[in-house]
């Protein structure tokens, strides 16, 4: 057993980044002692791919297809949406009129209008993060947390590869990210929804996940800019480098010595054949000076900032881009169900859309797109932005729209991505696909063959048994 501030703790392959790191008072960060200490063999990845990094944009809830980009002006009045189309750079694309940035930036993205499944609920978030169908049901579709026997998702088995490359030891940050909370979080702390996590792979490769709190509970950050205070991307419990005491430095080198004695009274159970080269390296991390200055905001410029838009999704879209260029491999945005709206789940009205929902993205996706550009970053990074599903074609007096998977759109940008075309059509009615379905296993495919993973790798779970990470998906050809 080995004794953490007075708690025993089982030393296994399973110990979490919270159990070791949090501990020595730095918080949840990105390189666990389990992933360093690992001593599997390396799975070959991260080769050949035209993306070094993945920016993730979820939009929970599921955006309107009629609404954003698979209008349908032509359509029926009871069907085609309160708002109008404007032209953009992409032939026969039309857009939202509410969405003029990403108009004059359509030549940068791909916009897929036949995503296509049939999980019909909010829990289609694990079929969406991670590439596999849901394998549990919730009565009534109620949304359900998250469990250990859940698919990982593909942040976190980008995480588990690299964490068993040969380098590893070399990687001085998280290389998956999730912003700006855990996806429910901002509704409940305890609430975990289903596909944002490690499951079977274990919790030694959830991300690093920051932990927003508005100044008053009832709140929206989404719908409103933010206070500093509020915009404390910090992960809590990740000390200032002025709080770092001789006193607390020695403790933590106290808790490097219990890992000293857990070694040698285990190493019958587990292999420690690379703990000697990371031991500085653990001290390293829970006194990085890197992941402090990365998780900063207030370094950037005033005027970047209010380009991405005050508001907490567009200051995290900026974190994201601090976080791939301080070297995560895998970062996910998240505009989440808050106070006072459920996100982009608009079943009662357009009026959050029309208001903050549409312009609120709009801003920050533009601004990420430029902002990349303009870094040299763009060329190497793989930019997705969706929902988990769509809306109805038909929809209430006041334009709300039930839930509709079975067809829907997301943006593909950067990484090689072929800009200004659209891959896929719908229907008349935006209902189903008319030409090249596109699943949510085709997409993790894609995003896999970006990165220099094959999506047919095969990963053994906690009982030996080897799983795909992508189960019949194929890439698609989107890029030039």
């Amino acid at each position: 057993m080995l004794t953490i501030l007075g708690r025993p703790q089982t030393v296994c392959s399973g110990l979490s980044r919270r159990n070791v790191l949090q501990a020595g008072g730095a918080g949840l960060l990105g390189v666990s002692l389990p992933r360093v200490l690992s001593a599997e063999q390396s799975q070959p990845a991260f080769t050949g791919g035209r993306a070094k990094s993945v920016i993730f944009l979820y939009l929970f809830g599921g955006p309107s297809q009629f609404e954003t980009w698979d209008m349908k002006p032509d359509a029926p009045s009871g069907l085609r949406g309160p708002f109008n189309p404007i032209a953009s750079r992409t032939p026969d694309l039309r857009i939202c009129e509410l969405m003029p940035r990403s108009a004059q930036l359509s030549d940068k993205y791909c916009v897929i209008r036949s995503m296509t499944h049939g999980e019909n609920d909010h829990n289609a978030a694990h079929y969406i993060q991670t590439g596999h169908k849901w394998t549990r049901k919730a009565e009534n579709g109620q949304d359900v947390n998250a469990r250990p026997t859940d698919w990982p998702s593909m942040g976190a088995v980008v995480e588990y590869l690299s964490a068993h490359q040969a380098d590893a030891h070399q990687r001085t940050f998280p290389d998956y990210v999730y912003l700006p909370n855990r996806l429910g979080h901002l509704q409940n702390p305890k609430y975990d929804r289903t596909g944002q996590y490690a499951g079977w792979l274990g919790t030694a490769y959830n991300g690093l996940a920051t932990d927003i709190r508005p100044e008053n509970v009832r709140d929206n950050l989404f719908l409103r800019d933010c206070t500093e205070k509020e915009l404390d991307f910090r992960v809590k419990g990740l000390a200032d480098a002025s709080e770092l005491s001789l006193n607390r430095l020695d403790r933590r080198r106290s808790l490097l010595t219990q890992f000293d004695d857990a070694r040698r009274t285990n190493d019958s159970i587990l292999k420690w054949s690379t703990y000697d080269s990371i031991r500085d390296q653990a001290l390293n991390l829970v006194t990085s000076e890197e992941i402090r200055t990365a998780l900063d905001i207030r370094a950037e410029p005033a005027a970047l900032r209010d380009r991405y838009g005050r508001h907490l999704y567009g200051q995290s879209c900026l974190m994201g881009r601090r976080m791939i260029e301080a070297g995560a491999r895998f970062v996910t945005v998240a505009w989440d169900s808050a106070a006072g709206t459920d996100g982009w789940d608009s079943h009662n009205s357009s009026d959050h859309l029309q208001k903050w929902l549409i312009p609120g993205f709009d801003q920050a996706y533009a601004a990420l797109l430029e902002d990349l550009d303009e870094r040299g970053l763009l060329d190497e990074t793989l930019v997705v932005a969706m929902g988990e599903m769509g809306r109805t074609p038909a929809a209430t007096s006041v334009w709300g729209r039930g839930h509709w998977s079975y067809c829907f759109p997301a943006l593909l940008a950067g990484a090689g991505i072929r800009g200004g075309i659209c891959y896929g059509r719908s229907d008349a009615d935006a209902a189903w696909p008319a030409e090249h379905p596109v699943s949510p296993e085709d997409l993790a495919a894609t995003i896999y063959t970006a990165l220099g993973i094959d999506p047919h790798l095969m990963l053994s779970d906690r009982q030996g048994r080897p799983n795909a990470i992508v189960d019949g998906g194929r890439p698609l050809e989107l890029f030039a």
